[in-house]
């Protein structure tokens, strides 16, 4: 399936300010609650459905109907047209540029000190 890039007009980065005053275990945490507010209930997954009527909780209230389901599209990485919980998550990771670098310089440098 090829990778559509999800919106990020409407999208405001959050999840380095979380991660700086939460800390990893924090973050998770967060993140974890931010699928449950929204997966289906029935499911356990996030569907289309789940996603554009749960998608104001989390300031996504902007977006079309297109653009949730090119994100839902984006983390969808076994092709059932839903996200499950880990799927979210590296999703999340992946929106959030900032987050993604500072992981990077993190993982190189953590990499130096070993060798």
């Amino acid at each position: 399936m090829a990778s559509q890039n999800p919106p990020q007009s409407h999208f405001y980065d959050h999840l380095p300010f979380m991660a700086n005053k939460l800390g990893g275990d924090g973050l998770i945490d967060e993140l974890c609650n931010g699928f449950n507010l929204l997966k289906d209930s029935n499911k356990g997954v996030i569907t289309f459905e789940s996603l554009k009527m749960n998608s104001a909780l989390l300031g996504l209230n902007g977006f079309s109907d297109e653009d949730l389901l090119s994100m839902l599209m984006e983390g969808d990485f076994d092709g059932d047209g839903a996200l499950n919980q880990m799927e979210f998550c590296v999703l999340m990771f992946r929106l959030s540029p900032e987050l993604m670098e500072g992981s990077k310089l993190w993982l190189e440098e953590t990499l130096q000190h070993q060798f």
